[in-house]
């Protein structure tokens, strides 16, 4: 993960199950050489949230440390699925990058989700509240193709109006949208569970991009 700020966004939250390859944060002739086929801003606009060895500047949202799951394995940060599934984990699921804070931003990642995996990229955060989404848009990070057959999704989706196929996953719960808000664009390209994709967030006070 990585992000050029043009101003000093708050903080980024991740709920449960994502893992993230996020490069470090000053970049040497080799790392550039090998990242060469990405087109990038001058090397000084960037700042790297997350340098594969340390969870420096990450927190639990609302704590001081990070919560008990989450792991740095295989230079990734992700959470540790062996402690069971979301709905029964009892420890705090939002982490925060609260080292610094940031208003206009260009976010890139690269992310993966275990199967049935639902997470998500919040922005603009500000603690204090129940938990990120009380305050804050969320890109959406979801298994598109398998969590409705293992999660019920009917009560839910009934709850909030939905009354055809309710089972279904729908656009605005889907990858990339801005959840619940805007749909994802419907060429994206994703990856199945277990392989990296890669997602952009543009912030400007003009508009926002996912």
């Amino acid at each position: 993960m990585k992000l050029n700020s043009r101003k000093p966004l708050y903080a980024l939250t991740l709920p449960l199950m994502v893992a993230l390859f996020i490069s470090c944060k000053n970049q040497s002739k080799s790392q550039e050489e090998q990242t060469a086929q990405t087109p990038e801003p001058e090397e000084s606009e960037w700042i790297y949230l997350f340098d594969g060895t340390s969870t420096e500047g990450w927190r639990g949202y609302n704590m001081e440390t990070l919560p008990p799951g989450w792991i740095i394995k295989d230079s990734t940060l992700t959470f540790d699925t062996e402690l069971g599934m979301e709905q029964d984990y009892k420890g705090g699921k939002d982490i925060i990058y609260g080292a610094e804070e940031f208003e206009n931003f260009e976010l890139y990642m690269e992310w993966k989700l275990p199967e049935g995996g639902n997470s998500g990229i919040f922005y603009h955060v500000k603690e204090g509240y129940d938990g990120p989404p009380v305050v804050s848009p969320e890109y959406q990070l979801i298994d598109d193709e398998n969590y409705a057959r293992i999660h019920d999704l009917t009560a839910y989706n009934t709850s909030l109006g939905y009354t055809d196929k309710p089972e279904e996953l729908k656009p605005l719960q889907q990858t990339g949208a801005d959840y619940a808000m805007h749909p994802p664009k419907a060429d994206k390209t994703l990856h199945p569970v277990g392989e990296w994709n890669s997602s952009k967030i543009v912030f400007t006070p003009e508009k926002v991009e996912h």
